[in-house]
């Protein structure tokens, strides 16, 4: 019996250092998106506290009102919620991109155009039913979006321009025909302190989620993230998307359409940020203004990265980074610090987050036995 109990307590521990590993095998690479990119937002948040402890004031009572300002409370929910909403949309037009290889950084430009585009289809369909016109809205932010970034897809295809400069000069381009229109052909007469456009009518806003505060937005960038993880993960588009992103050359070898797949990525990707510039003039603003530029296409840039290009993980992600943002009043409140103080962290996670992307498939205890 003793024999047999020695034999049985070998037999164990020879087969679970073998599952232990073909467990890492298997699953090492869904640990490593998890760890990395956690321990980078930690990193940040340790460093982003030593400055604030250099200022004279105490760590600790900076993560406290951080976290009450994000989610303490149900108020702070609804602030956080409401603005994950276009950092989910602003997200996606980096991460969709990003399937084909390309580093797309111009969701900021691709949003004031949306903007733009809604606050026009609606002003110009005024008289119509209230419906008619929020669809007019969606499709006018989405399209407008859309060709925007599509112009950096095909300045990249055609004309060997790189896409991550042609996007970011987008941007600047956007804003300034935004300022030329809002302060000319489209302002209100009686927007005097800041040029605006006229309002687009309180009929015609898009509202909140009945009982809460929240706007339809969140559920536009739910469903426009779940969209995308179903479009790259579970359709022959998706995976031809991918197999471009991996080998450009061999895609081309192979027949598929490459031109295609990046134009019509960049369309999507555009579109999402478009969707987001809608929702900001149909939920929140009501008109398109200089207000509209509020960095939601670059935090979502951030967003994207610290997802690693997943759109399901665009979500929590979004959220957040949302709730960093919330709680920029409330540090300025309660501690005295600079509402951009949360702008400041927000660039540290980037340093990180760029940073931490050489450890992925470094990790020795990851990798399991070969």
């Amino acid at each position: 019996m003793t024999t047999e109990a020695a034999e049985s307590a070998e037999a164990v521990g020879a087969v679970a250092p073998a599952a232990d590993a073909d467990f890492l095998q298997r699953h090492g690479g869904t640990i490593e998106y998890i760890l990395i990119p956690g321990a980078a937002l930690v990193g940040a948040l340790a460093v982003f506290g030593i400055f604030v402890a250099m200022s004279g004031k105490n760590p600790l009572d900076l993560y406290f009102y951080m976290y009450y300002g994000a989610f303490g409370t149900w108020f702070s929910w609804q602030n956080t919620l409401t603005r994950a909403a276009p950092l989910i949309l602003t997200a996606l037009c980096t991460a969709l991109p990003a399937q084909l290889g390309m580093v797309i950084i111009g969701g900021e430009g691709a949003l004031l155009i949306g903007a733009l585009s809604a606050t026009s289809a609606a002003l110009a369909l005024q008289g119509l039913p209230p419906l008619a016109i929020q669809i007019a809205m969606v499709c006018a932010g989405v399209i407008g979006g859309g060709l925007w970034i599509m112009l950096a897809g095909a300045l990249r295809q055609y004309r060997g321009v790189n896409e991550t400069i042609s996007s970011l000069l987008l941007v600047y381009i956007a804003l300034a025909i935004l300022n030329h229109l809002v302060e000319g052909a489209m302002r209100d007469p009686a927007s005097l302190n800041k040029p605006s456009t006229r309002e687009i009518g309180a009929a015609n806003m898009i509202g909140s989620i009945p009982g809460t505060d929240i706007h339809w937005g969140l559920v536009f960038g739910l469903i426009a993230a779940i969209a995308a993880y179903i479009l790259i993960y579970h359709t022959v588009f998706g995976f031809a998307a991918r197999v471009a992103g991996g080998n450009i050359r061999a895609a081309r070898i192979v027949g598929l359409g490459v031109s295609k797949l990046i134009l019509t990525i960049c369309f999507l990707a555009g579109g999402t940020a478009g969707l987001a510039g809608m929702v900001e003039v149909a939920a929140v603003q009501g008109r398109t203004n200089a207000n509209l530029a509020a960095g939601y296409g670059f935090t979502g840039i951030l967003v994207a990265f610290l997802a690693r290009q997943n759109p399901l993980a665009i979500i929590p992600v979004a959220i957040l980074l949302g709730g960093i943002s919330a709680s920029g009043g409330l540090l300025q409140r309660r501690l005295g610090l600079p509402d951009a103080s949360v702008l400041v962290l927000q660039g540290i996670i980037f340093v990180f987050v760029l940073a931490s992307d050489a450890l992925y498939g470094r990790i020795g205890l990851l990798k399991g036995r070969s």
